[in-house]
């Protein structure tokens, strides 16, 4: 199921995580992306233990959808990416991403939930976008913030799914 090769199939637009901190996070992340075909990548380590187990409690049976790739640390997932446009989502982002123009082929880059990205990885993206809060506020949850700039970056791009789930067109049905 996890590919360790070099990114080179499957759809285009990407969004990275950078040593994730929180498996439920972690989790509901790649639910989201195997529900809108978006790619993942996770690079290690990780703040918790990287198995199947612990992933399928947030992910649930949609891990078995999900194109993903583990990478062993920055430096290989770089290697694996290299040519790519980088965009990492910021606090500190001088850019508001439903002003950025996105591009299908991008990566979309999450730090770490305690720590975000450090400044060795930040000097490397190509660009740092925020999401406007209220000055009395820090930071959105991590699945929640890259929910919303990838939901921008895929109506930028036309990237929604367009076929719906089998399921999607009864009213009556409810639940995942």
């Amino acid at each position: 199921m996890v590919n360790l090769l070099p990114v080179s199939s499957g759809p285009p637009l990407r969004l990275a995580l950078y040593q994730p901190d929180i498996p439920q996070n972690t989790g509901t992340l790649m639910r989201l992306c195997a529900c809108l075909g978006v790619a993942m990548d996770v690079i290690e380590p990780c703040g918790f233990i990287l198995s199947d187990k612990n992933l399928q409690r947030a992910g649930m049976d949609y891990l078995d959808h999900l194109d993903w790739q583990r990478h062993a640390d920055w430096a290989a997932f770089r290697a694996a990416t290299a040519g790519r446009r980088l965009l990492a989502l910021s606090t500190h982002a001088a850019d508001i991403y439903t002003d950025f123009e996105f591009r299908a082929d991008d990566i979309l880059l999450l730090g770490r939930e305690s720590q975000g990205l450090p400044a060795e990885v930040h000097a490397t993206v190509d660009a740092r976008l925020r999401i406007p809060l209220l000055p009395h506020t820090r930071s959105l949850n991590i699945a929640v913030a890259g929910a919303m700039v990838l939901g921008e970056a895929l109506r930028q791009t036309g990237g929604f799914p367009t076929a719906a789930c089998p399921d999607s067109t009864d009213p009556r049905k409810v639940g995942p």
